[in-house]
């Protein structure tokens, strides 16, 4: 496949910044309780971030096709959701290897764990319901509906640790009303630039499935207008 220029460097920022993260995470200092444990956090917050983001920007590009009625959006709605059920399940794995060692078990069904298994129902509806619809404009249509209702998941899921409290600790960064940090300080700047990579892999993702879904689509199409003149040629 053919890259342009925006999309091999956006590639080679999410490695250098990935591998950096790896680097930092790696040399960070061992936690006085946690042990090596609480490098984990550096790999767990961020891919929970970035399906927050996922999920987010299937919403913001579903409103946007709903608005201008372009297939560009309706793409890259579908891509990001792609992505966020990518880096849910990389969550979800993330926190049952930090879950057994800390709360004996792999999973409990706490208020958080809960309602980040319920997203993988609500944006694996969205895909299913994708794949069921034929018309383009249809299937965008309702797919934008769907994936706009969906990011009400983003602040429950964020909030559930203090609405229903379980097993689950609270944010360890608290970003409504005043902004808490709750561990070592020691941690936070390589927590951020973590955020930071995981961000650019996002969008470079994005980037990368959105090409691909146009290159589909216009295949398909292309399919389609052939099997049409096809059927021209027979007729006559």
């Amino acid at each position: 496949m053919k890259r342009d220029l925006t999309t091999t460097l956006l590639g080679a920022a999410t490695l250098v910044s990935v591998l950096a993260v790896l680097g930092l995470g790696l040399s960070a200092p061992l936690d006085a309780n946690q042990g090596s444990l609480v490098r984990l956090m550096f790999v767990h917050v961020p891919t929970a971030w970035l399906s927050y983001l996922a999920y987010g920007g299937t919403g913001l590009f579903g409103l946007l096709y709903l608005w201008q009625r372009r297939r560009h959006w309706d793409r890259l709605a579908m891509a990001s959701a792609e992505i966020g059920v990518l880096f849910t399940l990389a969550t979800i794995v993330g926190g049952m290897l930090w879950a057994k060692p800390t709360w004996g078990t792999y999973w409990v069904w706490d208020a958080r764990l809960t309602t980040t298994a319920l997203s993988l129902v609500i944006y694996g509806g969205y895909l299913l319901i994708r794949s069921l619809i034929d018309d383009p404009d249809k299937r965008a249509r309702v797919s934008a509906v769907v994936g706009i209702v969906g990011t009400l998941y983003v602040p429950v899921n964020y909030m559930a640790v203090e609405w229903w409290r379980g097993v689950h600790q609270t944010q360890t960064l608290t970003l409504l009303g005043k902004i808490q940090w709750k561990a070592e300080a020691v941690y936070l700047p390589t927590l951020l630039f973590s955020v930071f990579a995981f961000t650019v892999l996002y969008v470079y993702l994005l980037r990368l499935r959105g090409i691909l879904a146009a290159r589909q689509e216009a295949r398909e199409e292309r399919e389609l207008m052939n099997d049409l003149a096809g059927m021209e040629v027979a007729r006559g």
